[in-house]
């Protein structure tokens, strides 16, 4: 089906209203996943959401998976002893799967939850936290990989494209971020009560959205990555997010296909 356009609030709506029916069913926190590409408002979804949940009463939390990016010192030590492309931020096995987890935890259970911010202009962990009261009712948790899950192992071995081909001949990065997507990662999204998907219409339109994000903050700091550069750095995700957008629509719980300028394609 062709389908039709529907608004951005429409989304947000139709969105909250399952997060909202799905907690009320339970009648206990749910952790709600939101999975999407880079520059496919997962951000903004989550943050318009969180703000209707509290409007009808419901404490809500965000966790995206960004803030919990391992400082630089450590991705130096993994690029060193495992391969050198682990020194960029962004697959499995560069988070500091241990504290997310904690944290998915703790925000569940009586007391109260310090969020940390991960600090990109600086490539580390920020000083600052964000002091939580918990239990909340609905935690929604956001990132690129969300829910994602292992390639068969066979898929590994011819490279996907320029970057695996030529720095990573003998499949070790790749290897190394399956096993990690295969062990820690999934036993953080087994948390998940739902999963939602914002279903990109393909991998190629992930450069424009990054790419207008790249151009946003040039505009507003002056810095910011050249298209060469924001092509090397997508290349490290083409693998996994073109897994995710062949293998997740099929079991996520909500999948929410966009067009090129992020608009909802309701059926």
């Amino acid at each position: 089906m062709n389908g039709h356009r529907s608004s951005a609030p429409d989304l947000t709506r139709s969105f909250t209203d399952r997060v909202h029916a799905l907690w009320r069913r339970l009648q206990r926190p749910v952790i709600v996943g939101l999975c999407g590409a880079q520059g496919s408002g997962k951000s903004t979804l989550a943050q318009a959401s969180r703000e209707h949940l509290e409007s009808l009463g419901v404490r809500s939390a965000i966790v995206s998976l960004d803030d919990f990016y391992l400082p630089q010192a450590e991705r130096m030590k993994l690029s060193t002893c495992i391969h050198p492309l682990l020194i960029t931020r962004g697959v499995p096995g560069t988070h500091d799967t241990d504290l997310l987890a904690s944290c998915l935890d703790q925000l569940v259970q009586p007391g109260y939850c310090d969020l940390p911010r991960f600090d990109k202009a600086h490539d580390t962990r920020a000083n600052e936290v964000t002091r939580v009261q918990t239990p909340v009712e609905v935690v929604l948790f956001e990132g690129w990989c969300v829910g994602a899950r292992p390639q068969p192992s066979s898929d590994l071995v011819t490279p996907i494209n320029r970057l695996e081909a030529e720095e990573d001949p003998n499949c070790t990065w790749r290897n190394f971020v399956q096993s990690q997507l295969a062990g820690p990662y999934q036993n953080l999204f087994a948390s998940i009560d739902a999963l939602a998907l914002l279903e990109a219409p393909d991998f190629a339109i992930v450069f424009e959205w990054r790419r207008e994000q790249e151009m946003a903050l040039r505009r507003q700091t002056g810095a910011g990555m050249s298209d060469a550069q924001l092509i090397r750095f997508i290349a490290h995700f083409e693998r996994l997010t073109r897994w995710i957008l062949l293998e997740m629509p099929a079991r996520a719980d909500w999948c929410f296909r966009l067009d090129a300028h992020r608009h909802w394609l309701t059926d």
